[in-house]
């Protein structure tokens, strides 16, 4: 590991697929189907596929801003990241929701190693330092992971089947 870059690419490594002291997302959305992922909760709150589908867009929107890449989501208001709650049938939808956050992950993986020390100081516009927004980014998909888990736990599909 070198420097700031090393230990935010160690960090995003354990948010997404490596096993640590919490579950990656990576580990989270293992075997699941689109029914499990389109179960809501009781009492309401959003479904895993709501859940990950904000955080493809979040990682798309990060990578963007990160690489200067033109394009990529607008900034909308955060409710509708999650969009609307998907049906139990869609497989294939479903399968390509999670074949998206692989696919953003190893862009976004190959994007943070490729920074240098002196991008981490680089200001994003409204989101402080690169080096800032990165850090406050893996929390962010760390946070959501927890919550696929929880659901996953209360639907009785946890542990994910290996």
């Amino acid at each position: 590991m070198q420097g700031r870059t090393g230990l935010l690419t160690l960090l995003r490594e354990y948010s997404w697929d490596r096993e640590g002291w919490f579950a990656p997302l990576e580990a989270a959305l293992e075997g699941m189907t689109a029914r499990e992922a389109a179960w809501q909760p009781p009492g309401g709150g959003n479904t895993i596929w709501q859940t990950l589908r904000h955080l493809n867009f979040w990682n798309e929107f990060m990578w963007h801003r990160i690489t200067g890449t033109p394009g990529g989501p607008a900034m909308t208001a955060n409710e509708e990241t999650f969009g609307p709650a998907a049906g139990p049938e869609a497989e294939d939808a479903w399968q390509a929701e999670v074949a998206r956050a692989r696919d953003l992950a190893r862009r976004l993986r190959e994007a943070v190693a490729n920074l240098s020390e002196d991008d981490l100081e680089k200001p994003l516009q409204d989101m402080g330092t690169v080096a800032e927004s990165l850090a406050a980014w893996v929390m962010h998909d760390t946070y959501h992971t927890g919550q696929i888990v929880l659901i996953r736990k209360m639907q009785g599909s946890w542990p994910a089947t290996r």
